[in-house]
């Protein structure tokens, strides 16, 4: 189901793309390099197959639209968060992206082990296209809402995973894109952190952006999300409302 809404702000156009991995698996064994070495001729074996991890894929979302994208492992949900980012380059296809977009995916890129917390508020600012005076008017916000008390002086590399999501986090959606994607980042936080990252993620979207949200927990994208996009094999299955796609989704998997 595509959006009818008409959108004169952030916006994203997926025509047809196409994301393929070539594999290439070498199967020549021990036993057949043994018998080379003895003066057999045995050439070797080898795979060659491609993998559709997007595959001719269309889908467009709006200014103030929340869409979680839902599947099995593999159904390429990551990969297509990763591809709008630009991460991934198109095999066929395009992908047109209107507005600043800040990826929540990765979230040791922009860090140094060695620097601070709020060091690293600086260098992920500037990695992604901040000016200093913007980071510094938003480094009081960031540092209160990671809380990380003392840690914020000490080097990166004390922290702890939650840590770094919570630092990550806040950088991300305090230095603030139109256009917000999450891929898998609520788990690793603790409950009071996952219930404040919530109440963020409400904030932003009130203010008009996207959200693009990848994650397992199906009642975290009934509350967060205006549409369910469910993947299989790199293709669109579904596209609708969050609780309808949900239900259709779940009897699927309890069927398989």
């Amino acid at each position: 189901m595509s959006s009818n809404v008409v959108s004169t702000g952030p916006r994203i156009i997926i025509r047809r793309a196409q994301l393929d991995y070539p594999l290439v698996r070498d199967r020549s064994s021990i036993k057949a390099a043994l018998f080379g070495a003895l003066g057999f001729k045995t050439g070797p074996t080898i795979d060659k197959k491609v993998v559709h991890a997007v595959n001719s894929l269309s889908l467009t979302i709006n200014r103030g639209e929340r869409v979680g994208l839902i599947g099995h492992n593999g159904a390429g949900k990551s990969t297509l968060l990763r591809t709008i980012a630009g991460v991934y380059p198109l095999t066929d296809g395009s992908i047109e992206v209107t507005g600043r977009m800040q990826g929540l995916f990765d979230l040791g890129t922009g860090f140094e082990a060695e620097a601070t917390g709020r060091e690293n508020i600086m260098y992920r600012g500037l990695s992604i296209g901040f000016s200093p005076k913007q980071i510094r008017e938003r480094e009081e916000e960031i540092i209160a809402f990671a809380d990380l008390g003392e840690f914020i002086d000490l080097p990166m590399r004390t922290y702890s995973a939650g840590m770094y999501v919570r630092l990550g986090f806040a950088i991300s959606t305090y230095l603030e894109g139109e256009i917000l994607l999450i891929d898998e980042v609520f788990g690793a936080g603790d409950a009071n952190f996952q219930e404040r990252a919530i109440r963020r993620m409400h904030e932003l979207i009130e203010r008009a952006g996207i959200l693009v949200l990848v994650t397992h927990d199906l009642g975290l994208m009934r509350s967060l999300c205006t549409r369910l996009v469910w993947m299989s094999g790199g293709q669109m299955v579904l596209d609708g409302d969050p609780n309808e796609v949900a239900e259709v989704y779940l009897r699927s998997m309890r069927a398989a």
